[in-house]
Parts: C-alpha cells; structure tokens; sequence
C-alpha cells in the first residue's frame, strides 16, 4: 500500500486505532533535542562549512560566487538542450538546467527572508533576483522551447516515453506557453522586462510587510509597554497579539501593526497593475486566470463559485458564532460590548473554553515541543517506516544557533533527506509558518544517485526557559504538525525529475498532505500517545471527551 492510501486509510478507519499509553520519564533522542536547549561547543579549529553544507557559502560573498558556477553551468547545458537529438536527453536536459539554477534560487529565497546577519540577507536577494532574471529569459528562449516542441511534436518519439518523462516535458512547455513564448521578439522582450519588474516589486512589498510598524512610547499607556518590543523612545508591534486577554493590547496591536504604509500600499499597486499588463499581454483574461492554470481549481470562476458555496453554507453558523461572540464581549467587557475585529480569535478561544469546560493552558505542559516531535516521529514510523534522527550540524551550516538539523531514515531504503527545524522567534524573522525547499530530489543520471532533499520548516515558537521547554498551546501543535506535512512531502515525493518532486506540484494539491497532517493533530486517539508532562513523563488521567478534545485541539 502507497504512503498516502495508508495515511487516507487510517483517517478514514480510526474506530481501529488503539490507545497505546506510555509511562515513560525520558525523551528518546529526538524529543530531547527539541526540549533541551543547545549547547555546542566553539572549536576555532573547525573549518565553516557554509549555509547547508554548501562550502562557498561561508560568507555573503560567496552567493556571488555560487551564482557565477550555476549560470556557467546553465551555459553549458542550455547549449546541450537545444543540440541533443529529440528524447530522454532532451527533457533530462532540462530537468538538470532547472534544478541547477533551482538550487542556488531556492536557497537563496529562504536566506534573503531567515538570515539574521543583514549582509547575508542582501547578498541573497542580489542573486535571487539575478538568477530570477535569467530564468525569465530562458522562459522565452525561443531555440529552447523548439527543442521541446520537436519532441512533443513527434508522435513516435513521443509513445517512446515514459509518463514521468512525458509529463515533465508537458509541464517545461507550459512554462514556456504562459511565459509569452508565442509572441514576436519584441513583445517577448516586453513580457521579460515586466517579469523582472515583478521580481523586483515582489521583493520589496515581501520585505516591507514583514517588518514590524512602530509608535511613539509615549502614545501607548505605561502599563502596557511590557506588552511590546522596546526600540529606544519608540515601542514595536510586530504581531496582532490575537491571544491576549487584555482587549487595549488587541486593539493597539491590530491597529498598529496593519496600519497602512504609504510605501508599501504605492509598491503593492505598482505590483497588481504589473501582474495585469503581463497576464492581458500574455493572452489571459486576468493575472488570476494565469496563476491558477495548471491548479486543480483551473480557473478564478471555479474558485469564486467555491467561496460562494462555502459562505452559503456556513451562514447559519457564522451567524450563530457571531451572537454567542458578541454575547462573550459583553460579559467581559460590559462597557465596551461592540464586537471589534480585533476580538475574533481571543473570543472564540473563550467560548471554547467556557463551552467544555476547558483550560487550554492546563494542557500546554502536556505539549512540549520534545513531545510532540516524538509524536510525529512515532506517527511517521508507523505511518512511512520512517524515523527522524536529530544530528549535529557542522560549523557555519546553520544560519542560528537554536536550528535543529533532522536526518530522515526510511526502514528499507536508508537515507531520504534532511530537514532544518527553525522553530523559535528572533528580532527580524518573519512571523510567518512556512515550508521552504532548498534542494529538491531527483535520480542523477550523471553520478548514478539519488540527491537528497533539503527542507527548511520555519515557525515562530516561544523560546524555552530555566525552568521549562517550549510547551505548545493546541494552535501551535497543529501548525507544526502541517508543516511537518508539507516536509514528509518532500521527503517522500521521490521523483526522477526534480521539477515535480515533492511539494512541486500544482499549488492547491501541495495543501493536501499537509491538511491531512492536521487530522492527526486535532484527535485524541493520536495525542494521547505521546502527550505526557514536561515534569512528570505523566499523561492525564481523565481523558475528556471525544468532542471536547476536538473542540479544545481547534482552537
């Protein structure tokens, strides 16, 4: 049985499941790595490794350097595409070119956003945006797309294919089709210039809105100072503190934090009418018609009709949660009853609570992040026959100190890749939850092995302290459980190409295995095999009921 059939056959069949309790008192090795704090050891004799193992990587300088190699390869193997007789080599070819310029790009994409040292953050972005550029020209390189199309276009050649090889083809022509390949040189060179414009806006408005806005100390109440960052006589809000109990807190912070930047609101305008001009230029009706062709949602009309149906039939219940909402309000704050936008994610946490008579903070000590990582790993081997193995990295292979490194061991076939866990937040790191791919896998024809994936899984946890690990709340277990998804993704989608391995794939399908992670995380069957005390190794004795522990995991 495939992966996904036994992940969908255990959803679907959980009457079968059993409760496996264990009174341990001692983390297996990769629970201990993630509930004890790092301590490695400063050897100046170690040489630095760079990012990922990557050697020119020691240094901003050496992007520079890694971008030169990768556009002197492109070189040599766009010449190789366009010359080779029409076949396998053709489309390995490409797949080869791709992944060339992807590993370099990809790497570059999470360092410009993740890197704490400035220097590094630039000179990433000074090469995502010169390898972005060349890619763009090699998406309207008309000698390269012929080579493509004289292998589709030769039915013999064609039924000599595999499907993987066919349909990687399939997919470098659409490329090549929604990029303007079909128009004359100059309005090809028009649709370059406005994908290297987009390029350029995209950085800037992704930048911008990552930042935190800030305000004068002296607007905010003293006593609530404590509740934000501190940057000299001015205070940071770098989040919505949604959780907060305190409503002034809320709506300092949504009001702050969203507030419009003039910048960024001129930039994200430039952007859309950029996306536009290229989309009518290119042959579609709008930039929404060309983003989701090639999805499993096809078309805005199919999404659009989706939503509707959606709001139809949640209306009655939206309603509902509205009133009982707004009822909380006023019991909280009789003063100040009008239900704000700011009190959606706090009251329902209440309700909640109130409802099932439920304490999330009493459950947290259950959920330390040690725990929780050894309830996937436990879930992954009964699910894959898959085990995740902390390993120590190498000097200069992590960009901060507390990112964990995971090695990803399959029962049979040994080795599948590696994730890096940057879990916790720091000054200038985005608060953001997210999966990035830094190397993709594929069979290399050339070195008759398989290249590992790498993968980055970026959360924004709270740091432990003395005198305790990281403990999650039911919210925090879920968003690591789904991008956990997104990693076992990538881990598992072993391709020949690299161009559809893993998470590359349709972008609304790439939700799915992760979506599937969060049923895991929301049953109780599940948690109770590995949510035990920090302290204790103890796990609750009264377990609640089913529909009060579903409750109180979607908060």
């Amino acid at each position: 049985m495939s992966s996904f059939k036994r992940l969908f056959y255990l959803v679907k069949h959980r009457h079968l499941w059993t409760h496996v309790r264990r009174s341990v008192t001692t983390w297996s090795p990769v629970g201990a790595a993630f509930n004890t704090k790092t301590h490695r050891r400063l050897n100046l004799l170690d040489k630095n490794g760079g990012l990922f193992g990557v050697p020119e990587l020691n240094s901003p300088a050496g992007f520079q350097v890694a971008t030169k190699a990768a556009l002197r390869n492109t070189e040599r193997l766009l010449e190789k595409a366009c010359s080779c007789p029409p076949g396998v080599e053709t489309v390995e070819s490409f797949d080869q070119l791709s992944d060339g310029l992807c590993k370099v790009a990809d790497l570059a994409d999470f360092v410009k956003v993740a890197h704490p040292d400035q220097e590094f953050r630039e000179a990433a972005e000074r090469t995502c945006i010169e390898i972005g550029t060349v890619v763009e020209k090699l998406n309207t390189n008309v000698e390269l797309c012929q080579s493509l199309k004289k292998l589709l276009d030769n039915p013999e050649i064609v039924a000599q294919l595999d499907p993987d090889t066919r349909r990687v083809a399939e997919l470098f022509l659409f490329d090549f089709e929604i990029s303007g390949i079909h128009l004359d040189d100059k309005l090809r060179k028009e649709a370059v210039a406005l994908h290297v414009k987009l390029l350029d806006l995209n950085n800037e408005f992704l930048a911008g809105s990552h930042m935190p806005n800030r305000i004068a100390r002296s607007v905010i109440p003293e006593h609530l100072h404590l509740q934000f960052a501190s940057e000299g006589s001015f205070i940071q809000v770098g989040g919505l503190h949604a959780d907060s109990p305190d409503d002034l807190v809320r709506e300092i912070a949504y009001r702050i934090y969203l507030y419009p930047n003039a910048d960024l609101m001129e930039c994200l305008e430039e952007l859309l009418k950029c996306r536009y001009k290229l989309a009518k230029l290119v042959g579609y009706e709008s930039y929404g018609h060309r983003a989701l062709k090639g999805t499993m949602a096809k078309t805005p009309e199919t999404v659009m009709s989706f939503l509707q149906l959606l709001t139809d039939k949640l209306a009655d219940r939206t309603d509902k949660d509205f009133k009982m909402m707004r009822n909380m309000k006023k019991k909280l704050n009789p003063r100040n009853s009008e239900l704000m936008p700011w009190d959606h994610p706090f009251l329902s946490g209440v309700l909640r609570a109130e409802r099932y008579n439920i304490e999330p903070s009493l459950y947290s000590p259950y959920l330390s992040l040690g725990a929780c990582m050894e309830g996937l790993n436990n879930l992954f081997s009964e699910l894959y026959g898959v085990s995740l193995m902390s390993e120590p990295p190498s000097a200069g292979e992590v960009w901060s100190e507390d990112v964990r490194k995971l090695a990803v061991v399959h029962e049979t076939e040994g080795l599948l890749g590696y994730i890096y866990c940057d879990f916790f937040v720091r000054p200038d790191k985005p608060h953001q939850d997210c999966h990035f791919t830094i190397r993709g896998g594929r069979w290399c024809q050339e070195t008759g092995q398989y290249q590992l994936p790498v993968v980055v899984l970026m959360l924004s946890l709270p740091h432990p302290t003395k005198s305790a690990p990281t403990l999650l709340t039911p919210g925090m277990m879920e968003n690591l459980f789904h991008e956990m998804g997104h990693a076992m993704h990538s881990m598992l989608g072993r391709t020949r190409y690299q161009h559809v391995t893993g998470t590359r794939c349709a972008t609304d399908f790439a939700e799915v295995p992760s979506i599937l992670m969060e049923y895991f995380a929301t049953d109780y069957r599940v948690i109770s095999q590995f949510a035990r005390h920090y302290e204790t190794g103890q796990v609750r004795s009264s377990p609640p009921s089913m529909t009060c522990c579903t409750a109180m995991f979607l908060q």
